[in-house]
């Protein structure tokens, strides 16, 4: 989709935009192709928090969306927020949602895809599936709209593997369109970007304790 070469990734203009800000948090919406964390190489240094912390200088990251994929993100503004939400990351507490599009109608209404999932050290930074080696891995999901080619999908991921989402689409049977790396070739043409969208996250708030809840719809 670009002629870069393929350690240089392209740079989203496109306006971070604030959701939700506290004294001790930001709820931000990723664009695609901007990194949330600069890359090793010196042309791959603007991304998500190096943007925010021109603004935010205490900004940090505490978790990632892939290059791709657009949508929703906390973001600490102090330390002991990003320990509390780190921590809660980590014990799964978290509560997270995307809109995906993916290749082929899905017949199942609901269900789920558990397959462990590990690092394809030859193809990196490509993921496999692994049972013997692999994480645990569990996505839920639900149909939210059938076409003709394509169906629109709430996803639910319990884990956070790296391409969790993308990978175990693929293994469902209905690769989500637009991905470069897992799709066949007929979904990866059947969109000019990835369709993949972080549109929900929800956690307690470190400082007050209460359920905060961000939405951040799709626009595909």
């Amino acid at each position: 989709m670009t002629d870069l070469p393929p350690y240089i990734v392209p740079h989203s203009q496109e306006e971070i935009r604030i959701l939700y800000q506290d004294e001790n948090l930001l709820l931000v919406r990723k664009p695609d192709l901007l990194l949330s964390i600069p890359g090793r190489h010196p042309l791959n240094k603007d991304c998500l928090i190096t943007r925010l912390q021109q603004q935010y200088p205490t900004a940090t990251i505490v978790h990632r969306l892939d290059l791709d994929t657009s949508g929703i993100m906390v973001i600490p503004l102090d330390k002991p927020t990003h320990a509390h939400i780190s921590r809660q990351f980590q014990e799964r507490k978290v509560e997270k949602r995307y809109d995906a599009i993916v290749y082929g109608v899905v017949e199942e209404d609901t269900g789920q895809v558990e397959l462990p999932i590990r690092c394809d050290w030859e193809r990196r930074p490509l993921q496999m599936i692994d049972h013997e080696q692999g994480k645990h891995a569990l996505t839920r999901f639900e149909v939210m709209e059938r076409m003709a080619d394509r169906t629109r999908m709430l996803l639910k991921p319990v884990t956070g593997r790296s391409h969790q989402l993308r990978i175990h689409m693929r293994e469902l049977g209905h690769p989500i369109l637009g991905c470069d790396m897992y799709a066949h070739p007929t979904a990866l043409a059947m969109a000019d970007r990835l369709l993949l969208h972080a549109s929900y996250l929800a956690f307690e708030h470190p400082a007050t304790g209460e359920w905060l809840s961000g939405d951040c719809p799709a626009d595909f």
